[in-house]
């Protein structure tokens, strides 16, 4: 593994580019100046980028770095994010950045960096034996590697889905030839409407129990920690690798008016029960800035750094898979590595728990699909949406919305809101459905 870049590493001060933007920098909490001059002091150290901690990737037996990189498409960014010590790449056939993989770590040790892909197991698509390793090959030319460390089952819909047979023999013959050393799953949710009550907890539980998976990913966070949790401990006992995305379900408050009335001036037609929508929406926002302004949570980038601890300081967590989009994803997360929740940081975030999770579509649930008399795909949708705002991945979200099969959210528009009601985490999931379809098709 390369040593740390000396050029253009410095940690910058990332507080500059705070996101909610609803006012100054405050403390931590009321009365939480200090915390909060401490951590103005440690963004100021200017030391090198450098991850500083390394966990055992259960029994993969690889020393993994606890910040991963989720989705990374620039070649330059990729180089920075090695030579600050990041030795865990996430990647899959349907995600488009593999060639960039391969092109940067053609000049890398290949050894000392466990990459891993994802194949889907659909069954409009070759199930065969042969049908996956095609697949698997494809993936070890556009990653012009001889080897895949890790190939997952792609968030697979059911328990019998991830048993699917042709998958299980490509990967023995492909471990017998050395091209791929340990299997996995990760898992983003299923659609309840088509196969139910196949949670991801369920899911991966039934996984951790299967035997042949090495290595797990899934969501896990601060709002949604209770079926994660589960699925980690689980994990620790059969020794199986974790790895986590969809960490920080930290977002501004949606300026709900605002985007309604951009559709208006953009001469998009907004649906007659939009109105009465809004209003149930604007009202949990109102709530939920009340709490924000009560406990000085308006600093964007201090909420997603303690999000990120609070997984950080799970030790049956082996990496935490982060987007890296830019430099500036470089800057706000590699600092974290090493780092623990702090006392007045759970405070904090048990106070943005109990005043704003409303407005936070837990990734994974689904429990409310089947109350759709649609059989609208909740949870899928509201993921694409997921990479649309908070990751950046608009063309992505875009075409998958697209490439959506079945019925999508415009059905929405015209529909009472069973979802809604059924949620029993009093999501306005009907409204965000509703702005989702306007923001994935851009009609």
């Amino acid at each position: 593994m390369s040593e740390t870049n000396s050029s253009g590493m410095k940690r910058r001060h990332f507080l500059k580019n705070s996101a909610i933007g609803m006012g100054a920098v405050g403390g931590l909490l009321t009365g939480g100046n200090l915390l909060a001059a401490n951590q103005e002091a440690e963004n100021k150290n200017d030391e090198p980028l450098k991850i500083k901690e390394f966990r055992t990737l259960g029994r993969t037996g690889f020393k993994v770095s606890d910040i991963g990189s989720g989705f990374v498409k620039d070649p330059a960014v990729l180089e920075r994010m090695l030579d600050a010590g990041i030795n865990y790449i996430d990647s899959a056939e349907s995600y488009g950045n593999q060639p960039v993989i391969g092109k940067v770590m053609k000049n890398r040790d290949r050894k000392s960096v466990f990459i891993t892909t994802k194949l889907e197991i659909d069954a409009k698509k070759d199930v065969s034996k042969e049908g996956f390793l095609k697949r698997a090959r494809k993936c070890l030319e556009e990653l012009q590697s001889d080897y895949v460390d890790c190939i997952m089952v792609h968030s697979p819909e059911t328990i019998e889905n991830f048993k699917t047979e042709g998958f299980h023999a490509a990967m023995k013959q492909l471990k017998n030839e050395g091209r791929v050393k340990f299997v996995g799953i990760s898992h983003h949710g299923s659609n309840w409407y088509r196969d139910s009550e196949q949670s991801m907890e369920k899911v991966l539980t039934a996984a951790a129990m299967d035997g042949r998976f090495d290595v797990m990913l899934l969501a896990y966070n601060f709002i949604q920690d209770d079926n994660g949790a589960k699925v980690l401990e689980l994990c620790r006992q059969k020794k199986i690798g974790t790895t986590l995305m969809k960490v920080n379900p930290i977002k501004a408050i949606p300026l709900l008016n605002t985007r309604i009335e951009n559709l208006k001036k953009e001469g998009k037609e907004v649906p007659d029960s939009y109105p009465n929508m809004i209003k149930r929406m604007e009202a949990k926002a109102k709530r939920a800035e009340g709490f924000i302004k009560k406990y000085k949570m308006d600093d964007y980038n201090r909420m997603r750094d303690a999000a990120i601890r609070f997984t950080l300081s799970n030790p049956d967590v082996h990496t935490v898979c982060c987007a890296f989009r830019s430099f500036d994803d470089l800057d706000a997360y590699i600092p974290l590595s090493g780092t623990r929740l702090k006392d007045m940081e759970k405070e904090k975030l048990a106070a943005y728990k109990k005043g704003c999770a409303a407005l936070y579509c837990r990734h994974a649930c689904g429990l409310c699909e089947p109350a759709c008399p649609h059989q609208v795909p909740v949870n899928t949708i509201m993921r694409y949406d997921h990479y649309f705002d908070a990751q950046g991945k608009e063309k992505f979200a875009m075409k998958n919305y697209a490439h959506l099969k079945g019925p999508k959210a415009d059905l929405c528009a015209t529909c009472k809101g069973y979802c809604e009601s059924a949620c029993p985490y009093n999501v306005p999931v009907h409204g965000l459905l509703n702005l989702a379809h306007h923001t994935l098709t851009l009609v």
